[in-house]
């Protein structure tokens, strides 16, 4: 037999689960299938096994009566045959209505159908063309008040305008009050289904782009630029050819980067490496190299650069770099937060060095440092290492 923690965990994944369909269609919204009331079995067991138990269920029983009558919800009960005797026990809780089971769950249910009857009931007058409300309310439950009333407002001016209208603005120029390019680019499928839109239709977002700094001694000799920038798509064509091109994940050290004959040292740009695969000056040098740090993320990094067609050489990001510079080790990521063990990712375009690396620092048997930051090692180290690469 279940006990009350385990049915109230079966009731909660009921409500989880159809909440908002029940709230959309109590409101006037589209009928759904009818959720409550709804029986909960309690389990049942062989008539030996209640013979042999029998003391033990006989508390359980007490206990599902006593919790009945807390929750003021019906015990359904069935007549067994238990060494011979007729026996009354308890084989269902019926909960009549979403609202009981809110009260049984507990945990901000109630409250948060309450918010939930509010909007719904603004979403089936206000949008009646909506195709989807229940799954609009769902989507929309972590809203406050002031991100709600943002969504409509902004789906309302969508609705409202024409193509031309909007195929003439960025995120950032369209004009609701409190709308902000963040926001509107976070939640813009929302903001599209609401409105009755398949999409926004604005301007197209600014191509990426990457920095860069020359690192040549003979063209820095001449006093030109030392610090460049690329869009992807535009023409890019460099004072000289660069012959090592040196993709560092921190930006202080691309751009404070010592010398290098006929190099480059360009800042990375977060994960995936499309970006910068997309400059052929980058995909031809003669030698790539990658320099991030020593942790899961700067590995998985690595792995996503070779994945997009930069077959870069790791910059110190190998077991033997990690012995040589441990000390510098922390146990925390750059926002502070604690650091511990994960779940691999695939990493299969790591080398042996590499991937030994990555298995030991996201490893729950690892209680050394999960992270050592690039910017800790000299640069004058990394720019002896990196020429002994390249050579």
């Amino acid at each position: 037999m279940k006990t009350p923690a385990q049915v109230r965990t079966d009731i909660d994944r009921r409500l989880s689960r159809s909440w908002a369909d029940d709230v959309v269609e109590r409101v006037g919204g589209p009928a759904s299938e009818d959720l409550w009331p709804y029986d909960f079995p309690l389990g049942r067991a062989k008539s030996t096994e209640l013979a042999q138990r029998f003391t033990e269920i006989t508390v359980q029983v007490a206990e599902w009566r006593a919790w009945a009558r807390l929750h003021r919800v019906e015990l359904l009960e069935e007549d067994r045959r238990v060494s011979g005797t007729e026996q009354t026990l308890p084989a269902h809780v019926r909960i009549p209505d979403i609202d009981t089971a809110a009260t049984v769950v507990g945990e901000g249910w109630p409250d948060k159908l309450q918010r939930a009857r509010k909007r719904a009931g603004i979403l089936v007058s206000r949008y009646p063309d909506l195709s989807r409300p229940a799954r609009m309310l769902a989507a929309t439950d972590s809203y406050g008040d002031t991100d709600f009333g943002l969504l409509m407002d902004a789906a309302d001016w969508f609705a409202d305008s024409t193509i031309e209208q909007r195929a003439a603005l960025t995120p950032r120029q369209v004009p609701v009050r409190g709308l902000h390019a963040k926001w509107l680019n976070t939640h813009r499928n929302l903001v599209a289904e609401l409105a009755g839109l398949m999409d926004l239709g604005l301007l197209p977002p600014h191509p990426a782009r990457i920095h860069f700094t020359y690192l040549d001694p003979d063209y820095l000799a001449t006093g030109a630029r030392r610090h460049d920038s690329g869009s992807v798509g535009d023409a890019v064509e460099l004072p000289y050819q660069p012959q090592v091109v040196l993709i560092s994940e921190n930006k202080d050290t691309a751009v404070g980067f010592p010398p290098v004959p006929g190099g480059v040292a360009v800042e990375g740009a977060g994960r995936g490496g499309v970006t910068h695969a997309a400059f052929e000056w980058i995909r031809a040098a003669p030698f790539i190299a990658y320099w991030g740090d020593m942790d899961a993320d700067g590995l998985e990094i690595l792995n996503e650069f070779r994945v997009v067609g930069i077959g870069a050489t790791s910059l110190l990001m190998d077991l033997t770099a990690y012995e040589a510079w441990e000390r510098f080790g922390t146990n925390s990521d750059p926002h502070g937060r604690s650091l511990g063990p994960r779940v691999p990712r695939s990493v299969d375009q790591l080398a042996p060095g590499e991937g030994q690396l990555y298995l030991v620092l996201t490893s729950p048997e690892w209680a050394r440092f999960r992270r050592i930051e690039q910017e800790r090692i000299p640069l004058a180290i990394a720019q002896a290492a990196l020429s002994a690469l390249a050579a």
